[in-house]
């Protein structure tokens, strides 16, 4: 079966859709985190993204939950609602510009995964890479009355946490992406209920609304993420992500009085201009025919 022609403008529009999603439903969780428990606001995050499940249902029926791998199901909800949980936690109790920039530190972490679970071999150059991001994580936290708290912990948490659940979708997504995507809404639902119960507090007045949104503008987000990897070179469209930490930077400012210091700024350069690097590396590598081990990454 041929390929659909890449299409970067639409995809750049899709990623640009995808960014302003995650930015302001992150706002939202900031607000609304401010007044209920964490984990009920991450439980009702999924039980709204259930609406995305409807149409999949209504047009497959059952066969969207099929599956020979159920254990790298669970391994992936495991990690995404993990996640969920110390990411919306990161959100809450952190400046929200260095909660967004400490969530690109994710393909750090999914180097470390598939060399440790997947048995990837990562060469000098990536590896060099992923310890200057972490120097970054240092840069940023280290001098700052921020450092390596709870919070910040948490956040790196769930960049951790999701690195897993990409790694999994990465090794599986030819043969399970419909399951991954049913799997994901109906069980997080199921692993978040107990701790939302534990935690519970119930919404009132806007703070439905806020939750609302949140479920349906994060699903949104996903879906808008991967029309744009679909259609389009992840080399052009990913760095477009980033402007989800000018966004959250301008947003933290004006909205909750945030001021960034100038070691988030050095801090959030390192940890982007590293991942750009792992990002066009790979994309080269997946395109130069086999080099002499000398110069291969």
């Amino acid at each position: 079966m041929a390929h659909a022609p890449l299409d970067n403008m639409r995809g750049a529009l899709w990623m640009l859709a995808s960014s302003v999603c995650f930015a302001t439903s992150g706002l939202a969780i900031k607000a609304v985190g401010a007044e209920l428990p964490v984990a009920v606001v991450a439980f009702f995050r999924v039980v709204f993204g259930l609406i995305f499940l409807v149409p999949l249902f209504v047009k497959n029926g059952p066969r969207i939950f099929y599956t020979k791998q159920p254990g790298w199901h669970l391994l992936r909800l495991a990690g995404s609602s993990g996640s969920i949980l110390f990411g919306f936690y990161a959100i809450t109790h952190l400046p929200y510009a260095t909660a967004v920039s400490l969530s690109f530190t994710r393909p750090f972490f999914i180097i470390l995964i598939a060399m440790i679970f997947l048995g990837e071999v990562v060469r000098w150059r990536r590896g060099l890479a992923t310890v200057m991001g972490f120097v970054g994580v240092v840069i940023m936290l280290g001098p700052t009355d921020i450092g390596f708290t709870l919070p910040a912990m948490s956040a790196l948490a769930a960049a951790a946490s999701v690195s897993v659940a990409l790694a999994v979708i990465r090794k599986h997504a030819a043969t399970e992406g419909l399951a991954f995507m049913s799997w994901f809404f109906a069980g997080s639902v199921v692993i978040l209920a107990p701790v939302a119960w534990w935690f519970w507090e119930t919404p009132h007045g806007i703070q439905w609304a806020y939750l609302a949104y949140i479920g349906f503008i994060a699903s949104a987000g996903q879906y808008c993420l991967i029309r744009s990897l679909m259609m389009a070179e992840a080399t052009v469209v990913s760095p477009i992500d980033y402007i989800q930490i000018i966004f959250a930077a301008i947003a933290g400012y004006y909205l909750f009085g945030e001021e960034p210091t100038i070691w988030t700024g050095v801090g959030t350069i390192v940890i982007v201009a590293t991942t750009l690097y792992i990002l066009f590396r790979e994309a080269r590598l997946k395109v130069e025919p086999e080099a002499t081990p000398a110069i291969k990454e």
